[in-house]
């Protein structure tokens, strides 16, 4: 008795869904629409979290040492660095590296090769760089070496300077930055899921204002209320199913001109110097398509089948 009459509010519910023609057509536009901007907003998230991870990853502190500072120390210093729970990663560079590394920077630069050769010495120091697992604890590692202030056996400080002071104006905006954009995107999706619902429910509830003399008669002639909304729920779920497959299609080509399009905007340059701009929404849409298929397939179903659910309420009181 049951499976007889979900079989008859889904046939009816196919049937008004092409009886309606162009109002079954609004309706998918309408939900596709916003089923896009919920994936733009999943996609501009990305893109987001790429660049803040991008910048997270490009702010760390310098510590210089003396030239008179020996190896051993640094490392002893670095192990005790990598003890603390703040830090991500320490990367060590001798005196030796330091000078490879700038005279393979400068190769091309005669002047200065010439005045390097002039001072017959390596007049770069030893450093260690430090990244911390969040941008608002480089202050408590800059205390840390403050207090620590290592020396070596002589009992002189090996310690020459630490960048935390020129970098703290960054840090500091970079540690405010990344919480108020993490608030803001969710504010946003609350935002949006209410407009979203608001706008389907209103081009839905004109779907079912049309039919509203044909849900009298059923109810004058005795039909339960969930023979009589039953029928609108499919038919708004099938609106929301064919938006969410539109707008799957529409998010793949977007993904894959997206990367394109904005390292046109971008500039060369710029997309050089971040790297994770390359290919960010089509990698990112790949490696989360069975998330964003959810997300998007789900929200669709829900807008149409619940928009008509809570639409067709007001016609069944006759």
């Amino acid at each position: 008795m049951i499976i007889t009459k979900l079989k008859r509010i889904t046939r009816t519910g196919f049937i008004n869904f092409w009886r309606n023609g162009f109002l079954s057509f609004a309706a998918i536009v309408v939900i596709t629409l916003s089923l896009s901007s919920l994936g733009g907003l999943i996609f501009a998230s990305a893109f987001a979290r790429s660049m803040l991870s991008e910048v997270k990853d490009k702010v760390d502190i310098n510590v210089y040492f003396t030239l008179s500072a020996q190896e051993p120390d640094i490392l002893s210093l670095q192990k005790d660095i990598n003890i603390l729970p703040q830090v991500a990663s320490t990367s060590y560079v001798s005196s030796d590296q330091a000078l490879v590394g700038f005279k393979m920077r400068w190769r091309d630069n005669t002047l200065i090769m010439q005045g390097l050769d002039e001072i017959g010495t390596n007049p770069f120091p030893a450093s260690l760089n430090i990244k911390a697992k969040d941008p608002g604890q480089y202050g408590s590692i800059a205390s840390f070496l403050d207090n620590k202030n290592p020396i070596d056996a002589s009992g002189v400080p090996i310690i020459d300077k630490v960048n935390y002071a020129e970098n703290k104006i960054i840090i500091d905006r970079l540690s405010s930055i990344i919480p108020t954009v993490e608030k803001s995107g969710s504010v946003i999706a609350i935002i949006f899921v209410l407009v979203a619902m608001i706008v389907v429910f209103n081009t839905i509830r004109l779907i079912i204002y049309a039919a509203r003399d044909e849900i009298s008669v059923m109810k004058l002639v005795g039909a339960s209320n969930t023979f009589v909304r039953g029928p609108f729920v499919v038919s708004g779920i099938m609106y929301g199913f064919i938006s969410g497959i539109i707008t799957l299609i529409v998010m793949a080509v977007g993904a894959y001109w997206g990367d394109t399009l904005i390292l046109k905007l971008a500039g060369v340059d710029v997309a050089a110097n971040f790297q994770l701009m390359v290919n960010v929404f089509s990698t990112y849409f790949a490696k989360n398509f069975g998330q964003i298929f959810s997300i998007i397939m789900l929200s669709g179903v829900v807008l149409g089948g619940l928009s008509s659910y809570i639409a067709a309420r007001r016609y069944l009181k006759v």
